[in-house]
């Protein structure tokens, strides 16, 4: 079984290695002291959300501080490619149930989408709140998939902030239900070499609200040169097209 996890900073964690004690203290010290009661002896992970994973034993839990011994040091090297989720808001949470999910299954990032057709707007101070429990979002379960990294949350986005994001990536899709190629053949063609785009090493998954992608955006991201890509004959909620696409991409690409 697993380790439980609790994250600390990375400038925290930089200079241990094995043998070197540290002290968890604030929330997640609280949390790993208080309520999960760990004993001395118990095995817990510390990681900076990063990518770095102590493997530790504890020490001593007490007054809401978590004492361990480093055991191990674990660098986990990202992948080739940087595996981005461009998801529309939609009401409901159906657009925060989509990004736990996607945390869940590996995503890297997630960036928040204003779509024309998007139901729920962010506007001024509702951007920055919105934002925040995005993060707290995928915070908590990446926690809960014991991972060591945590996926950024980017920006805002409208169309045009997407158009140059598209731009940048190595490939990105729009899942669509109108397309004809499916995510797994745009994938391969694309990692055969068939229609392998220039860029940086990120792919971009997007993924429309309740009412669909207008046809104005779906024209502006292929100008950009998003490919629209078919994930199955039935017609996905915003909430479960990303995460598909995430297993999807996932295997392919040979990251499962």
């Amino acid at each position: 079984m697993s380790n439980p996890v609790f994250y600390a900073g990375p400038d925290q964690l930089a200079a241990l290695a094995p043998g070197s004690s540290f002290s968890l203290g604030g929330a997640e010290g609280r949390h790993a002291a208080t309520v999960k009661r760990l004993a001395p002896g118990e095995p817990v992970d510390v990681c900076d959300g990063a990518g770095l994973r102590l493997v530790c034993s504890v020490t001593s839990a007490a007054g809401g501080v978590l004492d361990v011994r480093v055991d191990q040091v674990v660098a986990e090297a990202s992948g080739p490619f940087q595996l981005v989720l461009v998801q529309a808001l939609a009401k409901g949470d159906r657009d925060e149930l989509a990004i736990e999910t996607a945390t869940e299954l590996g995503i890297d990032k997630v960036v928040p989408w204003q779509a024309e057709r998007s139901i729920v707007r962010w506007k001024m101070d509702k951007a920055v709140k919105g934002r925040v429990k995005w993060r707290n979002t995928v915070a908590a379960a990446a926690k809960q998939a014991r991972r060591a990294s945590i996926p950024e949350v980017g920006e805002l986005v409208g169309t045009a902030g997407l158009v140059e994001l598209i731009k940048g990536a190595a490939l990105a899709l729009i899942l669509h239900e109108d397309a004809v190629d499916t995510v797994a053949g745009v994938v391969r063609a694309w990692r055969d070499g068939a229609a392998r785009p220039t860029g940086a090493g990120t792919i971009v998954m997007v993924v429309g609200p309740e009412g669909g992608i207008s046809a104005a955006e779906v024209g502006a991201f292929q100008d950009a040169g998003a490919h629209t890509a078919l994930l199955g004959r039935h017609v996905l909620r915003s909430s479960t097209a990303g995460p598909a696409a995430v297993v999807l991409l996932s295997q392919e690409l040979g990251r499962w």
